[in-house]
């Protein structure tokens, strides 16, 4: 009663290798200063990032299973009795700019939905489960409302192309109009079939949410897939980014502001992410006039206690999105590959964490004590491939 095929039984080694992974991390503290400063009556904040000549150490800086700094790192340890210290001795010493530094940077839009990508933002923006996603799916390509939701290809047909040039030109006007359509058929999944287009709102025109009449679940994600499908074929954001070099002391802090100067396909969807530190890339933090040898005032100075923490586990999101790297299942299986582990008693979700059961671990461990090449990534997809 616990068979769950070949497919199944590697998705569960990846999340019993992740939760192996968990159990022997060994946590590290570590402190760091932070400062809240002023400039013209502007506020902004800054972080301490070398005392003297050396850095000071981060999250990356320390070994997961033993705690401790990693041999070729340089990096300098703060306790919190020298970081209180460091804040009480900075608090009234003179702040001044040591450099500023300024660059223009462009963002493309990500590419049109296919199954997995959509399974993975459905699940960060909606919380969805990819079973649900799927039914959902179906229901709107079965109402004529998308084009066929299992597919592994990129590619925008011409009658989508041009559907989606005369929605931006119409909503958001010329300026966010692109000279030529983007093509995103370079962009080859492993083991693409690429038998269908993209997941696209389906016709010649594109109806926007609100002309569908949808309700609930149906709308959210047909919202989803025309908010993408018109963001791929929209120009790219431009922004600036300002990182300031302050002194204090012996220690250097850094500041860092970004603003965006033309929000190009950002108009019209922000790109979901499990890394809740990349999510920021789409939010402004905007800097007051700096130049070098500007005197800064600093109105508050805290030590801060960091501690390592152990690699995430899986979501349904990010769980798809190792599958479709390994080469594991194919588009149309993602779904019932997740709904079959948690069936078997394999998976237990919480909240949006997968984590595997006691059987998984045991199973797992046997799997790969015994069947080891069966239970391989690379003879799951090295079987795709033959097939």
């Amino acid at each position: 009663k616990l068979s769950a095929g070949r497919v199944q039984s590697v998705a569960v080694r990846v999340l019993v290798q992740r939760e192996w992974e968990r159990i022997h991390f060994v946590s590290a503290s570590y402190y760091d200063l932070s400062a809240e400063l002023a400039k013209g009556g502007t506020p902004f904040s800054a972080k301490m990032t070398h005392y003297g000549d050396r850095r000071l150490a981060t999250g990356k800086d320390f070994d997961e299973t033993t705690g401790k700094l990693k041999d070729k790192s340089d990096a300098l340890v703060f306790g919190e009795e020298i970081a209180v210290g460091l804040a009480e001795r900075l608090k009234d010493a003179s702040w001044r700019v040591a450099e500023v530094e300024q660059k223009k940077r462009k963002r493309s839009p990500a590419a049109p939905f296919i199954t997995s990508t959509l399974q993975q933002e459905a699940n960060r923006k909606l919380g969805w489960g990819s079973r649900e996603t799927m039914q959902v799916a179906q229901k709107l390509y079965e109402r004529g409302f998308i084009t066929y939701m299992r597919t592994d290809s990129s590619f925008l047909s011409d009658q989508a192309l041009k559907a989606a040039r005369e929605s931006i030109k119409e909503i958001y006007g010329k300026k966010y109009l692109p000279d030529e359509p983007r093509n995103y058929v370079k962009k080859k999944v492993k083991g693409a079939q690429e038998a269908h287009e993209a997941i696209r709102p389906a016709g010649e025109e594109f109806k926007t949410p609100e002309e569908t009449g949808l309700k609930t679940a149906q709308f959210k994600l047909y919202d989803l897939i025309w908010k993408r499908t018109m963001a791929s074929q929209m120009k790219n954001s431009e922004h600036k980014q300002m990182s300031v070099k302050l002194e204090v002391g012996d220690a250097t802090f850094m500041a860092n502001g970004t603003t965006i100067e033309f929000p190009g396909f950002l108009k019209a969807y922000v790109e979901g992410s499990d890394n809740p530190e990349q999510a920021l890339d789409n939010r402004e933090v905007r800097l007051p006039k700096l130049k070098v040898k500007d005197s800064i005032s600093a109105n508050n100075l805290k030590s801060n206690e960091h501690e390592t923490k152990p690699p995430a586990r899986y979501t349904e999101a990010s769980l798809v999105q190792k599958m479709e790297k390994e080469g594991i299942g194919r588009p149309s299986t993602y779904a019932a590959i997740i709904s079959t582990v948690q069936n078997r008693g394999y998976v237990k979700k919480v909240g949006n964490a997968l984590i595997p059961t006691f059987t998984a671990l045991v199973v797992s461990k046997l799997l790969v004590s015994y069947f080891p090449d069966y239970v391989d990534t690379n003879f799951t997809s090295g079987m795709e491939d033959s097939l």
